[in-house]
């Protein structure tokens, strides 16, 4: 590629970072997200130790920390559409690195119990459960609506990294110094999203009136999608995608402790390969304009789905890591391409009522995700969930690909035709 052609690509890819608020939000994500990475990694270890390797018990945990992602992500949605979003996350924030605080020093000071992790597990879903929405929708404020596109795929991104970098550090600190000091890490890496909040200038935000017109009840949302079935197709898919394919939290320590028989540096790898390819895949959308097709949406459904499945039968260790990395790579383009048909397609009005459902379908079925696991590894063993789900996640894309090219016209764009969103957090790429 010729040096002015490159530099033109490299300019497009990287303009939302020409934002200075953006920027500052960017940086402390990265950071704040890396040590959310670390204390996930270190988190499964730590129940794993605590219980005998019970995956029954690493299910029960993950199941607590997301459950209130399913029950009240909508309704911090509607606190989204209609409070300052920055103070939000501002809250949302300082109370995360309170309790990871708390449990990294009780880990610390030898004195946890598995009950200690259930209830500051499901404490941080009821934070993530406002934080979520409030995050997905600031993007709009901080770039803009001729960005956002971009800036939701670069945010992608630099989550991503967030979980190539975290994984793989948490293994060498578990090894090295424990998991109580990865949680103490993580509890100071949240300072570094409410200095990027504090220092952000609230002149240059683009903020819309923040009581939405027409119905703003939670109710409201689900009342526009039963007249959008190129909406409600799309969602359905990623729940089945989310809730059967989309468990590598629990399915990856699982293999690497009772499968490959390996320490918490391999764990780590294992993570980082999955996120090598889904960092691959955002870097990939940074180049997306318009709003993605229902055949593109379910090819890579159907991509991830046979990716997965080829992964549960992965004979070594290095086998696994290999496949991880396409596999990565379809999950977050699968996400990716459904967060931009989900948010191109959507009524200004409803927006973020629609991206905070988004949110739930995609990690609030992580509960329900954690009782498939569990009930399948406890009957037909570890690799049996990474099969059995990947061929289902198969099953479906190819089922909403040939329903795609059947035909059929989606309703017009909304009028400013823009996305809001990035593809999301936590533990779904």
């Amino acid at each position: 590629m010729k040096p002015e052609p490159a530099r033109q690509l490299l300019a497009s890819v990287l303009r939302s970072l020409t934002v200075r608020n953006f920027r500052l939000f960017a940086a402390g994500q990265i950071v704040s997200a890396t040590g959310t990475w670390m204390t996930v990694v270190a988190q499964d270890w730590l129940v794993l130790d605590l219980t005998g390797d019970s995956g029954t018990a690493l299910a029960t945990v993950t199941a607590l920390q997301f459950t209130p992602v399913l029950l009240l992500t909508l309704y911090g949605g509607r606190l989204a559409d209609r409070y300052d979003k920055r103070a939000l996350l501002t809250g949302a924030n300082v109370a995360s690195g309170v309790l990871a605080l708390a449990l990294g020093l009780l880990v610390a000071g030898d004195a946890v119990r598995l009950w200690h992790v259930c209830a500051f597990a499901a404490a941080l879903g009821i934070v993530n459960a406002v934080e979520i929405p409030a995050r997905l929708s600031f993007i709009a404020e901080l770039v803009g609506p001729d960005v956002v596109p971009n800036a939701s795929a670069l945010s992608g991104a630099y989550f991503t990294v967030a979980r190539v970098l975290g994984p793989a550090l948490a293994g060498l600190l578990i090894d090295a110094a424990g998991t109580g000091t990865v949680m103490l890490l993580n509890a100071a890496s949240y300072a570094a999203t409410v200095a990027a909040l504090c220092a952000m200038r609230p002149e240059r935000l683009y903020r819309p009136d923040r009581r939405p017109p027409g119905d703003a009840r939670v109710s409201g949302v689900l009342a526009h999608l039963r007249s959008r079935p190129d909406q409600t197709t799309t969602l359905a898919l990623v729940g089945v995608v989310a809730l059967f394919g989309l468990n590598f939290p629990l399915t990856l320590p699982l293999m690497a402790r009772t499968v490959f028989h390996t320490d918490a540096a391999s764990f780590g790898l294992l993570t980082a390969a999955l996120a090598t390819g889904s960092l691959l895949a955002a870097v990939a959308t940074t180049v997306r304009r318009g709003r993605p097709s229902a055949g593109v949406v379910a090819a890579w459904a159907a991509a991830f789905g046979a990716l997965a499945a080829a992964t549960g039968w992965a004979p070594h260790l290095t086998t696994a890591l290999i496949l991880l990395v396409p596999t990565g790579f379809a999950s977050m383009y699968f996400a990716q391409a459904a967060n931009h048909r989900v948010q191109l397609g959507s009524d200004p009005a409803h927006r973020g009522r629609v991206m905070a459902l988004y949110a739930v379908i995609l990690q609030g079925s992580t509960p329900l995700g954690a009782v498939f696991v569990g009930a399948v590894t406890r009957g037909f063993g570890v690799r049996s969930a990474l099969w059995t789900g990947g061929a289902v996640a198969l099953a479906a894309g190819l089922a909403a690909l040939r329903a795609a090219r059947g035909g059929g016209h989606a309703p017009p764009l909304p009028a400013d035709g823009t996305a809001t969103t990035p593809t999301g957090t936590g533990s779904r790429p």
